[in-house]
């Protein structure tokens, strides 16, 4: 049986433009947090949402910057209105890649104290003035590679350039083995980027990026994306915004009552993520993110996977929720 969701395989090399060539190029997205929480100057605070990745804070720590936590509501928007104090800045997410209209509307709320994650919105384009961070290898078969927006580049030529060599194996394995094969791989080659000095982009990494077809990995997870939303609308307890209002998602976000859905797809080899385990951590078990940590199962949509991947993801999903009598909407 094919396995579909996962890490990425090595990426093929085609003719393409890389959609950030204009953006300082690091080595991972953490490290492009860095870099930009470096180039600001006395801050003295960073709010972060709950419903986030716990990397997020690893910079912040790192150079002893206090954070705090906000809420978000059911649509992944802020849910508190709070203005920020002298010298203290926001970073708000652009979940799934979905959210790229609302994101845009928050810089009349936050002007030039705003940080984008756009750690799950490798294709939203910067936004003029405002400070963003992008991560590569979520969208495509790369090992690491970050990028910073929206601070100078004075830096830059200061650091080293990154070495990909040591933790890339997954991606050769995964595309001559299968996922199953290079998932111990996949993990070990995870934690080599945890606390990660910054450094620029390592040639491997660029040279790839350089030769991929973004036009068409962005009109493959579109039409997933709506295929999938089509199928599954009825089912599927969250808003999902206009197709026009964001350029391509991650993942379809899928909200299901049934919490062991997700258990049964990776049974059947549709390996599902969860966003984010240390949410469970963070907030009580009535709030808000940890029951979207609990319920959400983000449906793979990428370029890999065409109609007939996505009607086997259909498929079980309508059985389960017939066997099991779920009424998730």
């Amino acid at each position: 049986m094919k396995a579909i969701g996962g890490y990425f395989e090595l990426a093929d090399r085609e003719r393409g433009i890389f959609p950030h060539s204009d953006g300082i190029l690091l080595n991972t997205g953490r490290t492009a947090l860095e870099y930009i929480l470096r180039n600001i100057p006395e801050i003295k605070g960073i709010w972060i949402p709950y419903y986030t990745c716990e990397v997020v804070l690893e910079p912040i720590k790192k150079l002893n910057i206090p954070y705090f936590f906000y809420h978000i509501n059911f649509n992944f928007e802020i849910a508190e209105n709070f203005e920020l104090e002298d010298g203290q800045y926001i970073i708000v997410n652009n979940y799934f890649g979905i959210k790229d209209a609302y994101i845009k509307t928050l810089y009349q709320s936050y002007g030039n104290r705003l940080i984008v994650d756009c750690a799950q919105a490798f294709f939203a384009e910067p936004i003029s003035n405002t400070m963003s961070f992008y991560s590569c290898r979520k969208f495509v078969g790369v090992a690491d590679g970050g990028v910073a927006y929206g601070v100078s580049d004075n830096l830059y030529s200061s650091y080293a350039v990154d070495d990909s060599s040591d933790h890339n194996s997954h991606l050769m394995i995964r595309r001559n083995h299968g996922a199953e094969a290079g998932f111990h791989y996949y993990q070990m080659n995870e934690r080599k980027l945890d606390n990660q000095p910054i450094r620029r982009m390592s040639n491997e990494t660029k040279d790839i990026l350089n030769h991929i077809d973004y036009k068409r990995i962005i009109s493959s997870r579109r039409n997933n994306f709506e295929y999938l939303h089509k199928a599954l609308c009825d089912l599927n307890m969250l808003k999902i915004p206009s197709f026009d209002s964001f350029v391509c998602p991650m993942v379809y976000p899928f909200y299901s009552e049934d919490i062991d859905l997700k258990k049964h797809l990776i049974q059947n080899k549709i390996f599902v993520a969860t966003y984010w385990s240390n949410v469970l951590e963070w907030c009580k078990s009535n709030d808000l993110e940890s029951e979207l940590t609990t319920h959400i199962v983000p449906l793979p949509i990428d370029q890999r996977y065409g109609i007939e991947d996505l009607d086997r993801i259909i498929r079980l999903i309508s059985d389960y929720n017939e066997e099991n009598s779920n009424n998730w909407c």
